[in-house]
């Protein structure tokens, strides 16, 4: 008996003892740990102009909005830019006195831009800049802004008149004012303009129009083209291709075009939507964005007003391509995926947002400053 109960108890001993160890060796449940640490979201400044001077680039910042929603901060400058640049100066500012804005993209780059760089990076020398259709001196704005876009308005000197001699132009008129004729690239387009329109037997007509930003505004201006453009045609005949340099022009452009059987060949900013909803009285709301829809709803239009082949653009709104691919580097560059200066993502983001091919030339070698152009849609063509 006491054999036995010195036996069990040792027995009973070397259990507890392995249990203990077991009990040991078994890891502690893992408690909560340290918060993640997470990246603040940075926002994205965004200045366009209203509606009426820019609409495609307005809509174009709503739709990164809607995309990105609180991430962007959306402003406007003024219709009368020229008189008010320190409202342009001061817009810019103000994106840049949040320290969240991480980047600002400016479509189009009104005459202020520069000087609002100029200030800005006194107290933020870092701050991305991205400038759609520069306004002022480009070679002074290749050295202020980090990555630019316009399209190749020098290579449209010669496409656009290609394109009214396909569609039947003997003349071809030219609108515009001196705002407008003391921008490099407008010019030197204006120039090969005429230059190509001599080597394809066209004649050329330069006219005067009001500027927009002048005393009567962007109502004078339009009004101007509704009653002079009959008057082009009386005396020209309808072979005429009408063609202006500003936005707030086209509306009345395409639609006197149309009601007096003249030719349209394409928009200053070229886009299914600048300029052919208004004229033609579409309502294209219900279709925002889907540009084969809203080409085939300007297409029927034009051929039912006697138009067919007579009215081009390009198949997708370009200054709306440069923002929207303007504000996705700006957020690639800012998280450290990408540098402004890498081309082949430049070019993928632009033909990602287009869904058509582009093509892309720099306005000078040492430069960023990007040019594009891309193939026309000339409506009811057979």
């Amino acid at each position: 008996m006491r054999v036995f109960s010195r036996l069990a108890m040792c027995v009973i001993l070397v259990s507890v003892m392995l249990a203990g160890c077991a009990q040991q060796a078994t890891p502690p449940e893992p408690g909560p740990g340290p918060e993640p640490v997470t990246t603040p979201a940075f926002k994205i400044g965004i200045l366009t102009g209203t509606v009426s001077q820019g609409e495609d680039e307005y809509r174009a910042a709503e739709q990164v909005k809607a995309k990105y929603g609180d991430r962007i901060v959306h402003v406007t400058y003024p219709d009368n830019f020229m008189q008010e640049q320190e409202t342009t100066i001061s817009q810019l500012t103000g994106l840049a006195a949040d320290p969240d804005v991480k980047a600002i993209v400016v479509c189009q780059a009104v005459p202020g831009t520069a000087a609002a760089i100029d200030k800005i990076r006194e107290d933020r020398p870092d701050l991305p800049f991205i400038v759609v259709v520069p306004h002022e001196d480009v070679k002074m704005m290749e050295g202020k802004a980090d990555l630019m876009f316009e399209t190749n308005n020098l290579e449209r000197g010669n496409t656009i008149v290609q394109l009214a001699k396909d569609m039947g132009a003997t003349h071809f008129l030219h609108y515009s004012f001196p705002r407008h004729m003391a921008m490099e690239l407008l010019a030197a387009r204006r120039t090969m303009m005429e230059e190509k329109c001599q080597e394809l037997g066209i004649e050329f007509v330069f006219v005067t129009a009001p500027d927009p930003t002048g005393p009567d505004g962007i109502p004078g201006a339009q009004r101007f083209i509704l009653e002079d453009v009959p008057r082009q045609v009386a005396q020209l005949g309808k072979d005429i291709c009408v063609f202006s340099t500003n936005c707030g022009m086209q509306d009345p452009l395409i639609k006197a075009a149309l009601q007096e059987g003249a030719i349209f060949a394409e928009q200053c900013c070229p886009s299914p939507t600048h300029g052919y909803p208004n004229a033609l009285g579409l309502d294209v709301q219900g279709i925002a964005g889907d540009m084969p829809k809203i080409l085939q709803a300007i297409e029927e239009k034009v051929v039912a007003e006697g138009g067919a082949g007579r009215f081009a653009s390009w198949p997708v709104p370009i200054n709306m391509v440069f923002l929207r691919a303007g504000v996705e580097l700006a957020m690639k560059a800012v998280e450290g995926e990408i540098e402004l200066t890498d081309e082949a993502a430049i070019k993928a983001a632009l033909e990602a947002e287009a869904g058509v091919p582009m093509t892309l030339t720099k306005y000078s070698p040492e430069g960023n400053f990007w040019l594009a152009v891309m193939d026309s849609v000339i409506f009811g063509k057979k």
